[in-house]
């Protein structure tokens, strides 16, 4: 079933995209929750070796790894791990492939917005055409179906 929408958009990429995206965010927020669980044992030892200085690092462990981790999923794949395993792909607009710029400001503009509004900026997805997040316009990009 292909229909079109605004400006000849394919709109049945856009099939099940809200719920495939709750399910890849749980997916990649897991990810980047044992991740961080790493790096914070390596940051445990190089606060002994430095004395107590490096455990100054644990309050950006988690921020750094999700940004890393978005930034080079979608940069080298266009989809993070948990938009793969969900069949979703991350588009620009423009067509172009996204670099880590996209994605690494596309994970920090997530959880900007969301902390800010106290999660009711996502339903931002519920009146636009193409289900898309403040986060995605904001970056020119769209979430969709392999």
């Amino acid at each position: 079933m292909s229909y079109t929408g605004a400006a000849g958009y394919d709109m049945s990429r856009l099939d099940g995209v809200r719920r495939k995206r709750i399910i890849a965010f749980l997916i990649d927020f897991t990810l980047v929750l044992l991740i961080s669980f790493g790096v914070g044992i390596v940051v445990f030892f190089l606060g002994i070796i430095t004395l107590g200085l490096g455990w100054a690092l644990y309050g950006g462990i988690i921020p750094a790894v999700a940004i890393f981790y978005s930034g080079l999923s979608i940069g080298s794949r266009a989809a993070t791990p948990g938009m793969r395993t969900a069949g979703l792909v991350f588009r620009l607009d423009t067509g172009e492939k996204p670099g880590f710029l996209q994605g690494a400001f596309h994970v920090i503009l997530f959880y900007v917005t969301v902390s800010f509004t106290g999660g009711l900026i996502l339903l931002v997805t519920f009146f636009n055409s193409r289900k898309r997040l403040l986060h995605d316009m904001l970056i020119g990009a769209t979430v969709e179906n392999e």
